[in-house]
């Protein structure tokens, strides 16, 4: 796989720094807006308007992405979706990123559904890291939430990758009065098992998003919640975040407890990163509609790798604040675009 550019002189001590004075070191990338999954909040009853295949980011403009990234001082990347194993041999833009980019921290999110059988694989590719989005370990309950019976291919992939050396890292959507009774089972989970279990507030995203007050669960009632059910412990100073995760060790267990606080306490002001939306949008902030499109540059063969990353460091300067984003879109003054087509 090549890309043919006019001139590929980029800068890299020129660092993607923003207003605020955060520098970028961290690129999401959603390679799909698909997803095998129907979750009550992202899904719409009315379906989905997906992005048109010849409008979806190829695997060559992605790896070319990546590679102006990494000029750029970029040395983190996640590829994400909608559901990332949903697109056909994803197991090869990672292949082309990892030959490429032998050091590059290279992290997958997925709903491991799809993924059975592919931990050894993805561990001889050099993927050490794996985020997956799991609300429930009741089967009913998953089947509610996601509009699927497939619980147990999500518990099998995740002893897969256990079995094959990747940490994992369990992305549970907290919603009270409807997982908030397995609140013991997830935290049980993190003892007995070398994980990390991370409780994310719900947040008003699309508008097909579920989000309301009463589903609302703050991670403050949470941690009140799991101080009854297990001693939390502090890690040392450079274990205690992981992005924008607050971690603690439980008291004789193996694994890790962590809560990420967007609505309740937002970590605007270390935010470090960039996001690729599925149709090759860049977006420099989560809560932001507001996108540059670098596909069609990438398919202009006049537009060289040095003029898309000065587009994109221009863009990076404006980066917003995030939770002021929010607090519009909570009063109705923002529609904020949905997650699967963003990528988290």
């Amino acid at each position: 796989m090549t890309h043919t550019t006019i001139n590929t002189e980029i800068n890299p001590s020129v660092a993607l720094t923003d207003n605020h004075g955060r520098t970028v070191n961290y690129l999401r990338v959603s390679v799909t807006d698909r997803c095998n999954l129907r979750c009550m909040y992202c899904w719409s009853e009315d379906g989905m308007q997906f992005i048109p295949h010849p409008n979806i980011i190829t695997y060559e403009e992605i790896a070319r992405l990546v590679d102006i990234s990494v000029a750029m001082g970029v040395s983190k990347v996640r590829l994400t979706g909608g559901e990332p194993f949903a697109r056909r041999n994803f197991l090869d833009l990672i292949e082309i990123l990892l030959t490429k980019h032998p050091e590059l921290d290279l992290r997958l999110t997925t709903n491991a559904t799809l993924m059975g059988g592919k931990a050894k694989a993805l561990a001889d590719l050099g993927v050490r890291y794996v985020n997956i989005s799991l609300d429930t370990f009741d089967r009913k309950k998953f089947q509610k939430i996601t509009g699927r019976d497939m619980l147990r291919n999500v518990t099998r992939s995740i002893d897969d990758c256990m079995a094959h050396g990747i940490k994992v890292k369990i992305n549970t959507v907290a919603l009270k009065g409807i997982n908030d009774d397995e609140l013991p089972v997830f935290v049980n989970f993190a003892k007995n098992n070398p994980v990390d279990v991370r409780f994310i507030e719900f947040m008003p995203m699309g508008d097909c998003s579920a989000w309301s007050e009463e589903n609302f669960w703050s991670a403050d009632e949470i941690m009140a919640e799991t101080n009854k059910l297990a001693v939390l412990t502090k890690l040392e100073k450079g274990e205690r975040r992981s992005g924008p995760a607050k971690l603690f060790g439980i008291e004789g267990g193996k694994g890790r407890l962590g809560f990420i606080t967007p609505m309740s306490n937002h970590f605007c002001s270390s935010c470090n990163r960039l996001r690729i939306t599925a149709n090759g949008k860049l977006r420099t902030c989560l809560f932001s509609d507001s996108e540059l499109d670098l596909r069609t540059m990438l398919r202009n063969s006049s537009i060289t790798d040095a003029d898309i990353a000065n587009v994109m460091r221009e863009a990076n300067i404006t980066k917003p604040l995030g939770v002021e984003l929010l607090h519009a879109k909570q009063q109705k003054e923002v529609a904020v675009t949905r997650m699967n087509a963003i990528g988290g």
